[in-house]
């Protein structure tokens, strides 16, 4: 029992900053559908390395612990963009700045 609350308390850790992450990738062009669709994405890859980190590949073999600290990251994640990193306007500055420029048409 230790060890899966202990693998869910680094979801959620890991899900908390997850959004900082995400928004390297995220485009400001992109539709909402599809930022949360790469964010889920994200987050559950995010999980699964979690998962692998906190007991190695043998933790996978526990379903429980697996699925609720998959789900720890995907909460979090989302609960800490919308709480959080979007309204502090820092997500969506890394999207901006690290999203390619349009360059201007020569003239």
């Amino acid at each position: 029992m230790s060890s899966t609350i202990d693998s869910i308390t680094t979801g959620v850790q890991v899900g908390a900053l997850l959004p900082l992450l995400t928004a390297i990738v995220q485009r400001p062009a992109w539709s909402v559908k599809t930022k949360k669709i790469v964010a889920s994405v994200i987050a559950l890859v995010a999980g699964l390395v979690t998962v692998a980190g906190a007991g190695g590949w043998d933790r996978f073999q526990y379903g429980t612990a697996t699925f609720a600290t998959l789900a720890a990251v995907l909460a979090a994640s989302q609960a800490t963009y919308d709480l959080l990193w979007k309204p502090s306007k820092i997500a969506p500055m890394i999207e901006s700045a690290t999203s390619p420029r349009a360059e201007a048409p020569a003239g």
